[in-house]
């Protein structure tokens, strides 16, 4: 058994695709993963499963999660290895106060073709941000609700993302680490 972690976008956010994380751990397991625990109720799952290629199990976890209730969110599988070396490659100073300031988005795929000077143009003077093909990273200190470049990025970067906090982050690898 390999351990994985899931990590659903768009579920329970603004009262919108509501997934009761109880009832998505019974969908995992009626898919046969086991050993799944969450982490807050914005879809952040680790599991263990046999050996599986990521984007076919995502894509069956999403049509199983339409089926059951009613919406198809999109979902990103990463191994401890691959959740690893997106933390070693930050760019940025782990911030000493306030972690939520550092963001990791993760990208479904490579993307192909980006306009960094949209990106750029988008940047306030205390932002900070670095693209690399599978992690978007964003230091944003006055806070990504408030950041056009937050707000923006996957539309210019051309591919599915979904982005996590520094303490998400370090608390999914603590969580694919501990067992």
């Amino acid at each position: 058994m390999k351990v994985y972690a899931a990590l659903f976008r768009g579920i329970n956010v603004g009262g919108n695709n509501k997934l009761p994380m109880a009832d998505l751990v019974k969908i995992l397991e009626g898919l046969g993963a086991q050993k799944v625990k969450t982490y807050i109720q914005s879809g952040n799952v680790v599991f263990h499963y046999d050996e599986v290629e990521a984007d076919e199990f995502a894509n069956t976890i999403s049509l199983e999660v339409n089926k059951k209730c009613g919406f198809a969110p999109k979902v990103l599988i990463l191994t401890a290895d691959e959740l690893d070396r997106a933390m070693d490659e930050n760019p940025f100073p782990v911030p000493n106060g306030d972690k939520k300031t550092l963001h990791l988005g993760f990208l479904a795929s490579e993307p192909e073709q980006v306009n960094i000077e949209k990106l750029a143009s988008l940047q306030t003077e205390s932002e900070h941000y670095c693209l690399t093909p599978k992690v978007f990273y964003l230091y944003a200190p006055d806070g990504v609700g408030k950041s056009r470049l937050a707000a923006a990025a996957e539309k210019i970067i051309g591919v599915d993302m979904t982005d996590r906090n520094w303490n998400t982050v370090c608390k999914l690898m603590e969580m694919l680490t501990s067992d």
